[in-house]
């Protein structure tokens, strides 16, 4: 295994972000205090939309790191405002496409600084969207017109992020192991499209299981459905963190 993937068993709960896809406030805390286990959740569009910083306040408040996975694309300016605002939440995480280019990336990253100076808390890292786990090759190539192959552009598109003086990027567990060689141990990886075995794929394109993506480099695994829609989503949860643990 990587060095840079090592971590205590203590540590491990920490390695599994359970997304928040939920669409109002009062579903997401009982979701939280349902999965009291759950150390790390992801905040998106629909949540935060819905909510507002509101339930930020609430994880927070039950000492919960936060993923807010805005996956922000725009021209730079507005980039930097909105990182600007996100930087005062305190969140651990912050997303962007990595589309928006260098200049903007480089704006995402200084106005997430900026904006978490002026409230006294810690920076989040800002990582970038290689490509979405929903788009396949196919989609790529015919849809989007991206002439590179999709680990190559996933690449490509994570080297521009390290480049930019981001702190990772989230990427499928196929990619990772790739992006791992090539961008090193400090550069962190995010992976959607973890899937237990046996578990459904729903619309993601290029799953791995969660000791196989963890092996392959990934810090930090995004595992929704198969913990939320389990019949028992505690035990769901426990057992990741077994499979996990066999690694390190």
């Amino acid at each position: 295994m990587n060095s840079s993937t090592a971590v205590s068993p203590t540590a491990i709960a920490d390695r599994i972000i359970v997304p928040l896809d939920v669409p109002s406030k009062e579903e997401a805390i009982a979701l939280i205090d349902s999965l009291s286990e759950v150390q790390f959740w992801k905040v998106g569009l629909e949540l935060f939309v819905s909510s507002g910083p509101s339930i930020l306040d609430y994880l927070k408040q039950h000492q919960k790191k936060i993923f807010l996975d805005l996956k922000l694309h725009d021209i730079p300016n507005t980039v930097a405002g909105a990182c600007r605002a996100a930087g005062r939440y305190g969140v651990d995480l912050l997303t962007v496409h990595a589309t928006n280019g260098r200049v903007g990336l480089k704006a995402a990253q200084a106005a997430a600084i900026e904006g978490a100076a002026q409230t006294g808390v810690e920076p989040p890292k800002v990582i970038a969207i290689t490509v979405l786990t929903s788009l396949s090759a196919r989609e790529l190539a015919f849809d989007l017109k991206i002439p590179l192959e999709l680990p190559e552009y996933a690449l490509q598109m994570a080297l521009l992020a390290k480049e930019s003086g981001l702190s990772g990027a989230v990427c499928s567990p196929q990619e990772a192991s790739q992006l791992r060689q090539i961008c090193g141990d400090d550069f962190l990886l995010v992976c959607p499209g973890v899937r237990p075995k046996g578990a459904a794929l729903g619309d993601q394109k290029r799953a791995l299981t969660p000791a196989e993506a963890i092996a392959a480099g990934a810090n930090h695994l995004v595992i929704g459905r198969p913990i939320t829609e389990a019949s028992d989503p505690a035990a769901a949860f426990d057992a990741i963190c077994q499979e996990i643990a066999a690694l390190v």
